[in-house]
């Protein structure tokens, strides 16, 4: 039985340029490709390229529309806030006006106004 005999540089050289020669050979049997073929795989890559385009611009309107929905419902939701924030202060200041006791001043321009209104009706 032959003992292994590991290959020398050259050994490598010559084997990888034959595989290297093999290859080009394979390479070259090949049948050139067919320009009907080449037009039909351009026009698939085309269309289908479109049909990405598309998908990508429905997306990002979907997208925008969602962000100016989301905003719109921000901005309603900070309205409404301030809405209730005021209706909250003038209810706060009514309460505050009822409870505090009239002045001086208030409760003479009342007193006037009954006046003239019992003079308006004689």
């Amino acid at each position: 039985m032959p003992s292994y005999r590991e290959p020398s540089f050259q050994d490598r050289t010559a084997a990888a340029a034959q595989a290297k020669q093999k290859a080009l050979e394979r390479l070259r049997a090949k049948p050139a490709a067919d320009p009907a073929e080449l037009e039909a795989r351009r026009a698939a890559r085309e269309a289908r390229e479109q049909v990405l385009a598309a998908e990508r611009a429905a997306k990002a309107e979907a997208l925008a529309a969602a962000k100016a929905e989301k905003l719109a419902r921000k901005q309603a939701e900070a309205e409404q806030r301030a809405a209730e924030r005021a209706e909250a202060e003038a209810a706060a200041a009514l309460k505050e006006a009822r409870l505090r006791p009239p002045s001086a001043a208030e409760m003479k321009a009342a007193r006037d106004a009954r006046y003239a209104a019992r003079k308006a009706r004689k």
